[in-house]
């Protein structure tokens, strides 16, 4: 199967994330599916049945607190040619890092981990400039959300875009 470990959002903040795309300049490409959004902590890729019952024996006995997560600015990979619009998330960067650590045995540590939700992917654009201009006036309300549990998820590439299902959630320990 194709996974990966993610943070899921509230509705509340998935609610705000629709309100941000619909006031995302005008691009040839594909807003993410709201009921698609997450925050990526770490893509395992192809694994097998073994490999995700091992991942799922060591992500079980992970200390890791709750924290508060931070959504606080919008960006795009590339101003030369962008492709991703993102929305930066704050805060997630202790999780990732233990998952990170903990499954080092298994799978390639990150190079780097930058917090982010994709909200759009472009493939064109009429005038590259004035997009990049009209997107950094979107007022991004810092919107601050609880992150009390994680998710190894299955991913299936369909016709219709991605298909997510939960395989395993973890909760965090409280404060």
């Amino acid at each position: 199967m194709r996974a990966f470990i993610a943070i899921k959002f509230p509705e509340i903040l998935k609610e705000e994330i629709k309100k941000i795309q619909e006031k995302l300049p005008k691009f040839l490409g594909k807003k993410t599916e709201i009921e698609n959004i997450h925050l990526t902590l770490k893509f395992l890729g192809e694994i097998d049945f073994e490999t995700s019952k091992k991942v799922v024996e060591i992500l079980k006995v992970l200390k890791s607190r709750r924290f508060l997560a931070e959504i606080d600015s919008i960006g795009v990979f590339s101003k030369d040619a962008p492709r991703i619009v993102w929305l930066h998330i704050k805060n997630a960067e202790g999780i990732q890092k233990e998952i990170d650590e903990k499954l080092s045995e298994i799978f390639k540590r990150e190079k780097r981990f930058m917090g982010h939700v994709t909200i759009a992917r472009i493939k064109k654009v009429e005038n590259k400039k004035r997009f990049l201009e009209e997107l950094i006036k979107i007022k991004i309300k810092k919107i601050k959300f609880e992150v009390n549990q994680f998710f190894l998820i299955k991913s299936e590439l369909t016709s219709k875009g991605p298909r997510y299902e939960i395989v395993e959630s973890f909760e965090l320990n409280k404060a």
